[in-house]
């Protein structure tokens, strides 16, 4: 598959830069600070042994931490998991343009770092969570034209991602079917919009935590569904699929969401085989069931 890379970030973020941040504005947090993660859109520094700091790298996910600010106290109320919900909110300053969050500091080690065969542990936590998220957004719930919509929104680009791709033919044709199917029709629900393993928490057991809601918004909660495929393999996914309430149409739309992220996975992650490895489990799966 001929891919891309991580976007740039726009902003250089280094810890003399996220020291200074907090000791003008949360003094009292101040600790040793260790980077965790330079993602797509925040970079995470863990503060102490307590606490983490999560921060925009580039302008696309300043509404993203700030919607992650305002809407994860209300949703965690709603489920029964630990959800990095901002301890402290950080604004512009020293140089740095952007609003920022510190949050809980979650012990665990990330689903993507298991194996797949090791995964079904979470498999009923997961379909827990999201039987408590999936309830009716509000009406000013964020809009995420990329997650949520109707399969079809997504159908060029991933139809352009497949002609980049190796894979078997035969993924071409399943998509085509795949978006094909009904589109949801009922209420706009509240969704993580990003199921994919490394964004869960596992204690050795269960589910710890459910990592970043950049994505969140409402819509179809076949988006969230697809963790069935991005997350498991066969038999997990059973015992998934048996704990959530999604009928037959559902599932398959859900099917589809998983070749949307797989596909986005695989392509653009050259310079990431943890994320490139994600979108290559998916793509295998959606191909199984």
């Amino acid at each position: 598959m001929v891919g891309m890379d991580t976007p740039a970030a726009e902003v250089d973020i280094d810890a003399r830069l996220v020291d200074r941040l907090i000791r003008a504005q949360h003094p009292d947090l101040a600790a040793p600070l260790t980077l965790v993660a330079s993602g797509w859109d925040n970079v995470i520094y863990r503060l102490g042994t307590d606490l983490s700091v999560r921060l925009p790298r580039r302008e696309v996910a300043v509404d993203l931490i700030r919607n992650e600010q305002r809407w994860l106290p209300v949703l965690a109320r709603h489920v029964e998991v630990a959800l990095p919900t901002p301890v402290r909110v950080g604004e512009p300053g020293e140089g740095y343009p952007w609003p920022w969050t510190i949050a809980p500091w979650f012990d665990g080690r990330t689903v993507a770092d298991v194996p797949p065969s090791g995964r079904s542990g979470i498999a009923v936590p997961l379909a827990r969570f999201m039987t408590g998220l999936h309830r009716p957004a509000p009406a000013d719930a964020p809009r995420n034209p990329v997650r949520g919509v109707p399969l079809s929104a997504r159908d060029q680009v991933v139809r352009r991602r497949l002609e980049m791709s190796s894979r078997p033919a035969g993924l071409l044709s399943l998509w085509e079917s795949l978006v094909a199917l009904p589109p949801w029709q009922g209420p706009a629900l509240w969704l993580h919009g990003d199921p994919h393993p490394a964004n869960f928490l596992s204690d050795g057991t269960g589910l710890a935590a459910v990592l970043d809601f950049g994505d969140l918004t409402g819509g179809d909660p076949a988006t969230d569904l697809a963790a069935a495929w991005l997350v498991f393999d066969e038999h997990a996914r059973e015992v998934f699929r048996s704990h959530v309430d999604a009928d037959e149409v559902t599932w398959e739309r859900a099917r589809g969401w998983a070749v949307v992220m797989g596909t986005a996975l695989a392509v653009h992650s050259d310079d990431n085989p943890r994320m490139a490895a994600i979108g290559d489990h998916a793509l295998d799966q959606v191909l199984l069931t």
